[in-house]
């Protein structure tokens, strides 16, 4: 219990700061120097805008990328916990979340999900057993959350449609970093 009150208010510590950094960037132009790379070379007039989905995911800081990761990771493997245990056709189902790696084991009915983070890429990398492999990029507007851009479908909506099928009442816009 006290380590999910830990994992709440981290993740509402970097909310927060993604929320503020957004509200500062659309209020004034300003240096996107907390949200950015200090390695970033950018023309001086894509270094100031109003939006910040405009920021190249390859300029986001290193350690805002990995926190937003790691919360959405972690935010994932606990809700697909908790649908495991609700389910009662998934009761062979295993769950593992080790090293950014989340995988989820359905059983030989329904297949298996890999979730992992790609740091050099700043994507997250989905294997689905139904929609087969797709890469995640992050935009930062609405608290950040995760894109597929050939057909701008969000990570945790491609999770929504696909596991409803498996499992009633799902609901993966609770989990951090959703947009469903």
């Amino acid at each position: 219990m006290m380590l999910r009150n830990v994992l709440r208010t981290s993740r509402w510590l970097v909310q927060k700061k993604i929320n503020r950094a957004a509200s500062v960037l659309t209020s004034k132009p300003v240096l996107k120097t907390h949200l950015i790379s200090p390695a970033c070379r950018l023309p001086h007039s894509q270094c100031y805008s109003n939006t910040t989905s405009s920021i190249p995911t390859e300029h986001i800081d290193p350690l805002v990328f990995e926190e937003i990761c790691k919360e959405t990771l972690e935010s994932l493997c606990e809700y697909f916990e908790e649908i495991v245990d609700n389910a009662p056709n998934l009761k062979g189902a295993d769950i593992t979340f080790s090293d950014g790696v989340l995988t989820v084991v359905l059983g030989p009915e329904y297949g298996t999900y890999v979730i992992n983070r790609q740091t050099p890429n700043k994507q997250i990398w989905l294997s689905s057993p139904t929609s087969g492999p797709k890469r995640y990029d992050l935009v930062l507007n609405n608290g950040g959350y995760w894109v597929y851009k050939h057909d701008g479908v969000s990570l945790h909506q491609l999770l929504q449609d696909e596991i409803s099928k498996i499992v009633k009442d799902v609901d993966f816009k609770r989990c951090a970093h959703s947009l469903v």
